[in-house]
């Protein structure tokens, strides 16, 4: 490995804790939400105990410490994404659900003539693989606006079909949304050809990275997308703070989505003019503390080295799906082998119901999610009505791994399989 699971595993209060009559805390629900280091809850109950004041509003002392360590988590995620705009392209929101919902809703807000404002001879694409936060509000702004939804659909062994592509981003097409890693199936998607085709015909690029940017190394040059979200609890930091991405010139022609204070720049009783950006997307007083730790938790990540993280996942994801494979009666619902696949393994087991699985894993303190985990049209396209997901992060070993697959063969024998 890259660096010592168990090592930092001592940097995580949570697991000093045991469960369920004294058993070891196997945490492999990371896909769900991450645990937090100390430096993270530290950071966050700090800027509580010493500095907490609304930001951007006082002239007191509080107010300028407040915004200071408000603005300089924005300056860390800036720098974490390689944003080339700096840290006034960086938008904080309270999740990834809502940054996503903010571009939406912000394209249905636009005037005719903005060039994201769509009509009926539009169309949006997706994929097939979307998590529900970036798939219902692209419905949903079709329904408002008439444009059409395609998408793009998954292949037998779990990867996105792009066979079609010229069909599917058509020369209509003016958004494309797709997930970079799905948090399901594993699968991390190609985007070259997808970047490529959409700024052909003049599409934007909106990329979910809940599951990719705390698992690898994130530069939006480098992955030529136009906007880019993720959420600040599934990266080791605080629930309640998310971060929207996006190229300055795209923020200016945006209309903001909420309205109130802190997004404005002049008001009367009839009219208002908005902030420059970002502050034109931040109406009210934001999630500060939460944008403080998430400062913190990118900090962690940075020290670590995403490669680093990444690679370790990535051998750990082999090391996992190869004992799982020689599992009787198991089906891994993603792709069998590391090859552009992140530390997200989904598994049905012949005969026992994934709930059942989870309950009994969760009796031997192995902490998995059950369910179609927020992406119903793939549990379909798999064919599968859930899935027992494991899913893997920085404090994660083999010995996880091996407590997992222990815990497996055990719910086999419990439910009379063997």
């Amino acid at each position: 490995m890259s660096f010592s699971a168990a090592q930092i595993r001592k940097d995580f209060p949570i697991f000093e804790r045991t469960v369920r009559d004294g058993k070891r805390l196997v945490y492999l629900d990371s896909g769900a939400t991450s645990q937090k280091p100390l430096s993270v809850i530290e950071a966050e109950s700090d800027f509580y105990r010493l500095h907490n004041a609304a930001v951007h509003r006082g002239a007191h002392q509080l107010a300028e410490e407040a915004t200071d360590a408000y603005e300089g988590a924005r300056e860390i995620v800036a720098q974490f994404l390689g944003s080339p705009g700096g840290a006034d392209e960086i938008v904080f929101t309270k999740s990834a659900t809502e940054s996503l919902n903010l571009l939406a809703y912000a394209m249905s807000n636009a005037p005719a003539g903005n060039r994201f404002a769509l009509t009926s001879s539009d169309r949006i694409v997706v994929t097939e693989m979307e998590h529900h936060a970036n798939l219902i509000p692209w419905q949903q702004l079709s329904a408002r606006t008439g444009a059409e939804l395609a998408w793009f659909k998954v292949t037998p062994d779990s990867r996105l079909d792009l066979s079609n592509i010229n069909e599917v981003i058509t020369a209509n097409t003016k958004v494309v949304s797709i997930t970079h890693q799905s948090n399901v199936l594993g699968t991390i998607n190609p985007l070259d050809a997808i970047v490529a085709r959409a700024h052909e015909v003049g599409a934007v690029v909106i990329l979910d990275a809940c599951q990719s940017a705390p698992h690898m190394k994130i530069d939006v040059k480098e992955l030529g997308v136009d906007f880019l979200a993720f959420s600040g609890h599934k990266a080791l930091g605080p629930t309640g703070i998310g971060v929207l991405w996006g190229h300055m010139n795209l923020l200016d022609e945006l209309p903001p989505f909420l309205f109130g204070g802190s997004m404005i720049e002049t008001v009367t009783m009839t009219s208002a003019t908005w902030a420059p950006v970002p502050q034109k997307f931040e109406a009210g007083v934001p999630n500060m503390a939460q944008a403080v730790g998430l400062g913190a938790a990118l900090n962690y990540l940075t020290n670590l080295g995403m490669d680093n993280v990444h690679n370790h996942e990535t051998e750990l994801t082999g090391y996992l799906l190869k004992k799982m494979l020689e599992i009787p009666d198991i089906r891994i619902v993603g792709p069998t082998d590391t090859h552009m696949r992140g530390g997200t393994v989904s598994f049905t087991i012949k005969d026992i119901h994934p709930h059942d699985i989870g309950q009994y894993l969760d009796s031997q303190g192995v902490a998995v999610r059950t369910g179609h985990h927020c992406a119903w049209p793939l549990a379909k396209c798999m064919n599968v009505p859930a899935t027992t997901r494991a899913s893997m992060y920085v404090y994660n070993n083999e010995d996880d791994c091996d407590a997992l697959v222990s815990a497996i063969l055990g719910a086999q024998k419990y439910f009379g399989r063997f």
